[in-house]
């Protein structure tokens, strides 16, 4: 750390010769070293690495840095130095290389309210084989894209008595995010796909040769909650055969 050293006045001090008839003037000069910029370098940066991969907005900057007058200018200055990455417009997160960064949470924070759905919830709970690149949400807003430093996310529309059906809260004890359980992402992935599943046994060949479904799951499937999807959804007939098969499949 380099420091910086002021040499500051105090006071005057009048000193007389022995004969009294002169007098002159004198400064006290002690050496001050100020480590002000980089404690509040320090302390920026520390409360950057608390916050670790949690997005904040300008607001959150400002407070890091109370007497900046023109915090977005700010902002710049720090992305162009690596300390943060802009998710969009005045929306930020800490550039960190420790690999904890969720793409689900950044997902939650771009655009919102949302959850992180379809292809990408079935490959977290890990029913299809599939790497998938792309982040996929629900919202009740409008349908919206996104591309950043962490890659693509995308927002469909939903119904308001949909949206909130088959949520559910994943993380660890630092960082918390909404994606949707096992049932609610496929239902999401079939009624916004361009899918339509007239009878049964259309059913059974999409799950097992399009989608590569992991067919071991379907006793532990949630049928009320594909019922009330079913009831609230944009093809409520394509998620009652959906249904229908799955109850056959459990001799139901």
């Amino acid at each position: 750390m380099v420091s910086t050293t002021y040499l500051l006045p105090l006071k005057i001090e009048n000193s007389r010769s022995r004969n009294k008839k002169t007098r002159k003037s004198r400064f006290v000069v002690p050496e001050i070293t100020i480590f002000a910029t980089e404690l509040i370098f320090a302390r920026t940066m520390k409360a950057l690495k608390d916050i670790g991969t949690v997005p904040f907005d300008l607001s959150v900057l400002q407070s890091f840095y109370p007497n900046c007058k023109h915090i977005t200018d700010k902002a710049i200055r720090l992305e162009k130095d690596g300390e943060i990455v802009r998710l969009k417009k005045g929306l930020y997160v800490a550039n960190t290389d420790d690999g904890t960064l969720s793409r689900e949470l950044l997902a939650n924070r771009l655009y919102g309210p949302s959850y992180v759905s379809m292809s990408w919830a079935l490959s977290w709970h890990g029913l299809i084989p599939e790497r998938v690149y792309l982040v996929q949400s629900m919202t009740t807003k409008h349908s919206r894209k996104f591309r950043n430093a962490f890659g693509s996310f995308h927002y469909q529309n939903c119904p308001d008595a949909y949206f909130p059906l088959g949520i559910t809260t994943q993380g660890n004890g630092k960082i918390h995010y909404l994606i949707a359980s096992p049932e609610k992402a496929l239902c999401d992935y079939i009624c916004y796909h361009k899918i339509t599943l007239r009878f049964i046994k259309e059913v059974g060949e999409f799950l097992e040769e399009d989608l590569r479904f992991d067919m071991d799951i379907i006793p532990d499937l949630d049928l009320d909650l594909i019922g009330k999807c079913a009831e609230t959804c944009k093809k409520p007939n394509t998620l009652f055969t959906l249904l229908k098969f799955l109850k056959n499949e459990r001799h139901i």
